[in-house]
């Protein structure tokens, strides 16, 4: 992620693999501290779905935390 610093404008999204073509659901749109945060308090199952996208780059979640 080229953009890293806590106030930058992302979206947080959830892409669900199971519905047909997959289906991405905006969870938030904010700082990327606050992204963060709601991320972390989703259920396990719901973050490895999780990504979250700047102007210029998107990562998984996971990716992003180290895990």
């Amino acid at each position: 992620m080229r953009t890293t610093y806590d106030g930058a404008t992302v979206r947080l999204y959830h892409l669900d693999g199971d519905v047909e073509g997959g289906a991405a659901s905006t969870l938030f749109y904010g700082p990327l501290a606050q992204a963060l945060d709601l991320a972390a308090q989703q259920p396990v199952e719901v973050q490895d779905g999780l990504f979250i996208a700047t102007d210029n780059d998107v990562v998984a979640y996971l990716d992003l935390i180290g895990e």
